[in-house]
């Protein structure tokens, strides 16, 4: 357990120090993020077995810095549906790909990964986890500091418990 937090710790102070020039240079943002997740994992049933999937909403702080290829965030995401729920702290990284020309800067089409840390409870379960991943989706420009973000995204887990979550996310930054 202390290992893996050691690395989630090291794979952040190593891209929050790749990238630091280009954050304190890139328009930094705040926002908020909802998404239509399914996570799956045990419930403490008889069997043992992660076969119990729970659909619901989640929600989401996001914090980050954007330049014209790149995105980095920092997302804390809370789920709790049915007999399961989860709290993640993530770090996030994207690509935006097909960013050529100024023209099409207020649309914008992303790849990215994902990892961190996350805590998963559910009846007499308490477990947590390191959590990696990837997303895909487009950034939209509605106004001049207001930009929307449509996506999905999954991720798994190394908890013995809990097996993946994955979902539909729309998420509006403000840009400062």
């Amino acid at each position: 357990m202390v290992k893996k937090i050691a690395i989630v710790a090291l794979c952040a102070v190593m891209g929050s120090s790749l990238y630091a020039r280009d954050i304190s240079e890139g328009e930094k943002f705040i926002g908020l993020e909802v998404s239509a997740t399914e996570v799956q994992g045990d419930t403490g049933g008889i069997f043992g077995e992660l076969d119990h999937k729970e659909t619901g909403v989640e929600y989401g702080l996001r914090v980050g810095a954007q330049l014209d290829e790149w995105r980095s965030m920092l997302l804390l995401n809370y789920f709790d549906e049915g007999d399961q729920n989860t709290e993640k702290l993530m770090v996030s990284v994207d690509y935006f790909f097909l960013n050529s020309t100024e023209e099409q800067s207020y649309f914008k089409p992303y790849l990215g990964v994902n990892a961190g840390y996350m805590n998963y409870e559910s009846t007499d379960i308490d477990e947590s986890g390191f959590l990696y991943g990837a997303q895909i989706g487009f950034v939209a420009e509605v106004m001049e500091h207001i930009d929307v973000d449509l996506g999905y995204r999954y991720s798994l887990s190394s908890a013995d418990k809990f097996d993946h979550t994955g979902g539909v996310v729309f998420g509006i930054n403000y840009l400062y």
